[in-house]
């Protein structure tokens, strides 16, 4: 199941990396924005808050890190977002 949330983050990444690739920084925060709020939240969350319960060898432990990590990730995400929407665009004349 670590594998399984590990390749999903990672292919999170690339694609992300890969869209957002030459886009304007508006776009960049929209993209990571909403990446970060519904890949990596709760597959990172989930990753994390495992591994912590694992650790500690108490699920209760695990159950508590997750209901810190997700709604701190998601409002990460969600502010994100928020700054690409609300961001004003910069055009720049390229002199030649």
């Amino acid at each position: 199941m670590f594998l399984f949330a590990a390749v999903i983050i990672l292919l999170g990444i690339y694609f992300s990396v890969t869209f957002t690739k030459n886009q304007s920084l508006k776009k960049k925060y929209i993209i990571w924005g909403l990446v970060t709020m519904f890949i990596f939240t709760p597959f990172v969350g989930w990753f994390i808050s495992m591994s912590v319960a694992i650790a500690v060898g108490d699920g209760f432990a695990g159950v508590g890190m997750m209901m810190l990590l997700l709604p701190t990730f998601f409002i990460i995400g969600l502010i994100l977002t928020l700054i690409g929407v609300f961001k004003k665009s910069v055009v720049m004349e390229q002199i030649d």
